[in-house]
């Protein structure tokens, strides 16, 4: 079992920049695939990134590609999340979420329910 704090949330112009993180207990962070979603106000969870349990397949969602950035290192048990170019869109409580295990499909990486353990969530606000 693992749990999940993040951090590195808050309220920012338009244009700014913030950086996420999110601690995992355990010894056995590197085992799990690594995820951030996002919620806004009467809106579904929806993916932003994903990364594999050593780092090396990450994938973006269209809508943060080339804006955000996914870390992890495993020997902090940590995955960051590095926003740039903060849009007033960008608004919404940001999750990880950690998954063991294998995937249902090849895509299955962007659906909330495939994830194992999750976070408290930290708030991002975006001013314009």
């Amino acid at each position: 079992q693992v749990q999940l704090v993040e951090s590195g949330g808050g309220l920012v112009q338009a244009g700014g920049s913030l950086t996420l993180s999110c601690a995992a207990s355990g010894r056995t962070f590197g085992t799990y695939a690594m995820g951030w979603f996002r919620q806004a106000p009467g809106t579904e969870r929806e993916f932003v990134a994903y990364i594999s349990q050593r780092g090396y397949n990450i994938i973006y969602a269209d809508s943060v590609k080339g804006r955000f950035t996914i870390s992890r290192d495993n020997a902090k048990n940590a995955v960051v999340l590095q926003m740039k170019s903060l849009k007033p869109e960008d608004t919404a409580v940001y999750y990880c979420a950690a998954k063991l295990g294998q995937f249902s499909s090849g895509t299955a990486y962007k659906r909330d329910h495939e994830y194992d353990y999750w976070g408290q969530g930290t708030q991002v606000t975006v001013s314009s």
